[in-house]
């Protein structure tokens, strides 16, 4: 088992992928001569060629376009988007066509897709280019939404995504490429749709994903030293969204803190706290908290930006307000 950058994990997932079905291929800006615009697909171009990784105009709707048609003549694309702010140029093929042709069609044909992007703030990118609408695209059914939080998930989750007969919309946060974990090695798949707990606990349940599994793991250690024990739930999927362990915690601890970077309003947390109210409401001794960035569109500036961010110490706040 090796100790990979999130970088080196997907790369790696990406280029084993490649290697085992010559139907794998990958297309979007800059991917391929280039390298990527965060360097995951370097080497690619040299080792596999210009049939198989496709440097594509700067033309978010073409590149979707593109994708969903090889998809369903029989190829399996994985297409970039520089981040996840561009999607909204491709929208239209996305939520009308990638999500609901299978089902539109009585599933006479798959739609094999991976579209790898990148969301979250905290690179300076400004209000355009730092958004996390993750929630927007977990809301329509027929599309998989995976945003792993570690390198070995990000390994795992990928490889899966890539095999999987539906469209899967798999964000990379912008600031974990550099984190480091230790990462399996061969062929390491890990199902869709399957929440795990990261860290166990007894007085409070943290649930969360992607980049504020980082700063929740944080929170916990700071409050570990206070004699709070959290339990983190790492959701992994938005949609397929697995419930299970988190009501499995939430039974135990009777406590939740929800932690997301996207804005609190018809968000990724109203929906895990609804359900919770739903379904264990008889489990419930305090207030459900949620943590998110703050309601402005994301500043420039870096002193400005970070205080819109989530940060460990709002985590440690709620989990003591519902203490």
């Amino acid at each position: 088992m090796a100790r990979l950058t999130m970088r080196e994990a997907i790369s790696q997932a990406l280029w084993e992928e490649m290697e085992r079905d010559p139907s794998v291929f990958i297309l979007g800006e800059e991917v391929g001569v280039w390298g990527g615009t965060y360097a995951v697909t370097k080497g690619f171009f040299d080792h596999f060629g210009a049939e198989r990784v496709r440097d594509t105009p700067i033309a978010e709707a073409a590149i979707i376009g593109a994708a969903i048609g090889s998809a369903a003549a029989g190829l399996r694309p994985v297409a970039e988007l520089m981040t996840i702010n561009f999607a909204f140029s491709a929208m239209d093929h996305i939520v009308n066509e990638a999500a609901k042709m299978h089902y539109m069609f009585n599933g006479q044909f798959v739609l094999p897709l991976v579209i790898r992007t990148v969301g979250g703030g905290g690179r300076q990118l400004g209000a355009t280019h730092s958004q996390t609408p993750d929630a927007i695209f977990a809301h329509f059914p027929g599309l998989k939404v995976i945003a792993p939080g570690t390198p070995a998930d990000a390994k795992g989750l990928l490889k899966a995504a890539i095999r999987s007969n539906d469209p899967v919309m798999f964000i990379e946060h912008a600031t974990l490429y550099q984190v480091r974990g230790e990462v399996p090695d061969g062929d390491y798949i890990i199902p869709l749709g399957k929440s795990t707990i990261q860290r166990p606990g007894k007085d409070v349940t943290i649930v969360t994903y992607s980049k504020m599994l980082e700063v929740s793991t944080k929170a916990a250690d700071e409050l570990s030293k206070q004699g709070i024990e959290a339990e983190i739930v790492d959701l992994r999927s938005l949609r397929p969204l697995d419930m299970s362990p988190v009501l499995e915690s939430f039974k135990k601890t009777n406590r939740a803190v929800i932690v997301e970077e996207g804005w609190k309003s018809f968000g990724v947390g109203s929906e895990i706290m609804s359900r919770i109210y739903e379904e264990a409401f008889d489990y419930v001794d305090a207030p459900i908290k949620r943590v998110a960035q703050k309601e402005v569109p994301l500043p420039y500036n870096r002193t400005l930006e970070q205080s819109a961010l989530p940060n460990v110490q709002d985590v440690v706040n709620a989990v003591k307000e519902v203490l």
